[in-house]
């Protein structure tokens, strides 16, 4: 069996993404393709397998702009808008599809139960609303999905829960704070390490450069990868020239094999 896979990164932004609306910050008013970011979101394929880890506002562009013609399912890390506001563009999957599948912690059905209601609804249901296959998952979960088993690791984005998934040698954290060492351990041994860089300055909710390279530092995957940027992390060629030689900024379109 062929046990490589493809992570294309769809967004690496954060909340408002990179441009900001009506912002002079000059990281927005970049040349730079790699400074414009949309919300934070990765595909990870293998073997004609396509999961989708997220599905903010911008999903239907990053689906188009990436030729994605097949998901056969959604994982979530938690349930900021950023992260789930774009359910409702799974409708030209589901058409051809059927119920498309998600992954998510307890917390993130519940608040995806009371926005797209018509979406789980189980009766009346509004001709043209998608329809879902829920999963629901935890710490403890170990999910069985296109042949390969993938890890549920648990982190803290503040006092909200939010979820990592680890593939073979491939584990993408983000909106990350805190993690437990009983978690941590989930995560060692990784060859390819995914994890939220937000900005310069600390932050309450999130990992800043200096906390992210620390956590790599912990870890010690083969290569790390940031995302979840916002513009105040700076230029991405800036930035990058000055990362360690196993850590990289990503950037949108960004693709790696593992």
């Amino acid at each position: 069996m062929n046990n490589s896979l493809q992570i294309t990164f769809l967004g690496t932004g954060t909340s408002q993404g990179i441009p900001v609306i009506g912002s002079n910050h000059p990281v927005c008013l970049s040349n730079d393709p790699k400074d414009k970011r949309l919300r934070s979101s990765v595909l990870v394929s293998w073997e004609g397998f396509n999961y989708v880890i997220d599905c903010g506002p911008d999903f239907r562009q990053q689906m188009l702009i990436n030729k994605v013609d097949k998901l056969d399912g959604l994982l979530f890390t938690h349930e900021h808008s950023d992260h789930t506001a774009g359910l409702d563009d799974i409708r030209p999957f589901f058409f051809r599809q059927g119920d498309i599948p998600i992954y998510a912690n307890e917390e993130v059905i519940k608040s995806l139960k009371r926005r797209f209601d018509y979406i789980f609804a189980d009766e009346n249901r509004y001709p043209g609303a998608p329809a879902v296959k829920v999963n629901c998952i935890n710490a403890e979960s170990i999910l069985s999905l296109g042949g390969k088993k993938i890890i549920v690791i648990e982190a803290w984005h503040n006092r909200l829960r939010v979820n990592g998934f680890r593939i073979n040698g491939f584990t993408y954290l983000t909106d990350l704070k805190r993690v437990e060492d009983n978690e941590l351990e989930k995560i060692k041994g990784s060859k390819v390490l995914v994890i939220n860089a937000l900005r310069i300055e600390p932050h309450h909710s999130h990992f800043n450069l200096e906390e992210a390279l620390a956590f790599v530092e912990k870890v010690k995957p083969e290569v790390a990868y940031f995302t979840h940027i916002s513009h105040m992390l700076g230029f991405h060629e800036a930035v990058e020239n000055e990362l360690p030689e196993n850590v990289h900024l990503a950037y949108d379109g960004l693709v790696i094999k593992i």
